[in-house]
């Protein structure tokens, strides 16, 4: 009884330094992981702070590269077109998520507007 006691200590022992990681495999936790969607980010947000009205879809693009979500439709005839770009710090669960991005509206390739009002306005 005392053998299998101290059996069970000592396993009990080896096992405390276990850890199950479940998420995104592109996410590490690592400080350069989070130095860089920090980095992204302020890159991003000061991009767009430097938007104009009536810039074309293609150099929106240009200067911020490939959006992290997208979305497009036809409403009344116009061409709609929403980016959406990384710019504020949610949830640390590696994953970017819409309400963590700012959206870019077009209409027929043209920087109508951009952020949540115009978004909702859709």
């Amino acid at each position: 009884m005392i053998i299998r006691t101290l059996s069970l200590l000592a396993l009990s022992g080896l096992l405390t330094g276990c850890v199950v990681a479940i998420g995104d495999k592109d996410y590490d936790g690592s400080d350069d992981a989070d130095k860089e969607w920090r980095k992204t980010q302020r890159e991003n947000l000061a991009q767009i702070n430097q938007l104009q009205p009536g810039i074309a879809f293609n150099d929106v693009i240009s200067r911020l590269g490939n959006p992290d979500f997208t979305e497009f439709l036809v409403k009344d005839g116009e061409q709609i077109q929403v980016l959406f770009y990384r710019t504020q710090h949610k949830r640390s669960d590696g994953k970017t998520t819409k309400d963590e991005c700012t959206p870019l509206v077009f209409i027929n390739n043209q920087l109508h507007s951009w952020g949540d009002k115009a978004y909702k306005q859709l």
